[in-house]
């Protein structure tokens, strides 16, 4: 394909009917509601691992730690965040110095199971099946696993050392305020841009698809994005006026929250991901060489099939 940006032909009003349509015929909301299960039960391992990681790699680690957890309150729903920083800070406070390197080892296994059923839900999306060897599609989810644990320290290290960056040099070379407010922008056009590129990560390795062109930023990473950050604010925001899951569920509301909150992200997720296979999609229709068909996991696949029916026909 020359761009995914082309949307493989079609107009942004055709391809909303068409993702519309995939969302309902391969059951996004219900695998959804399967994945934040597998999501709820790697995102406290996840959280284990990166603050373990950051501890060890930065002197800075509380303070990134602190960061981390900061703008993680800013994104979950206040009860689901509490319940969050609760129990990390538990599992903390009980692990003793000896058993520091099996459990990052541990946590990254256990974080890895929720890339792993990811990788199941966008197969659904691209309509393949899963026919990697059971230790190379374990070994995906890890490295996956691994490379956005990376993207989110580099963030937090960006969003931490930023304005000390700032200050610095508008002290040293007399910049203004301007200056300082363009930096600022700047940063969180950054880390925008580091969330994109997790999402691009998940999206090209992630299913059981090959001889992808790399594209840096999508349509489906976009929306994704996008989507996850609407819902994740908007389900704050209406928590802010409208929570009744602690009066309805007592003390298990606020696991109920957490698990809404990652069904909405798992949605967003597998959304991105249906944008993305649809594009490609209507590319392979319009005869892009290098597009695949939902079902496809190379586009020599559909020119194989061609010419043997096409030997069939003349035989």
């Amino acid at each position: 394909m020359s761009s995914m940006w082309q949307l493989g032909g079609l107009t942004w009003k055709e391809l909303a009917r068409r993702i519309w349509r995939e969302i309902l015929d391969d059951d996004v909301f219900g695998r959804a509601a399967e994945l934040s299960f597998y999501l709820l039960l790697a995102l406290f391992p996840l959280l284990i691992f990166l603050t373990s990681v950051i501890g060890l790699m930065m002197d800075a680690g509380n303070g990134l730690r602190s960061r981390l957890f900061a703008y993680l309150s800013q994104i979950l729903p206040g009860s689901a965040f509490h319940l969050v920083d609760s129990t990390i800070a538990e599992v903390t406070a009980a692990s003793g110095g000896g058993k520091i390197a099996f459990g990052i080892l541990a946590a990254l296994w256990a974080a890895s199971s929720g890339m792993g059923a990811i990788t199941e839900a966008l197969n659904a999306a691209y309509g393949v099946k899963e026919t990697r060897p059971w230790w190379k599609h374990r070994l995906t989810a890890v490295l996956l696993t691994v490379a956005l644990s990376l993207v989110i320290i580099s963030a937090l290290v960006l969003l931490l050392y930023g304005g000390k960056i700032t200050d610095y040099l508008a002290l040293h070379y007399g910049l203004g305020t301007l200056f300082r407010i363009t930096w600022k922008i700047l940063v969180w056009l950054i880390v925008l841009a580091f969330m994109l590129f997790g999402f691009a990560l998940v999206y090209f390795f992630a299913p059981n698809v090959r001889q992808q062109k790399w594209t840096w930023i999508t349509p489906g990473s976009v929306i994704g994005v996008a989507l996850w950050l609407l819902v994740s604010f908007g389900f704050r925001l209406y928590l802010h006026f409208f929570d009744s899951y602690s009066k309805t569920y007592g003390s298990l509301g606020a696991v109920i929250v957490l698990m809404l909150w990652l069904y909405l992200t798992g949605a967003a997720i597998l959304i991105g991901g249906e944008v993305n296979s649809e594009v490609e999609n209507a590319a392979a229709n319009a005869h892009s060489p290098d597009a695949k068909k939902k079902g496809e996991k190379t586009p020599d696949q559909r020119g194989r099939l061609d010419k043997g029916r096409t030997s069939q026909s003349t035989a």
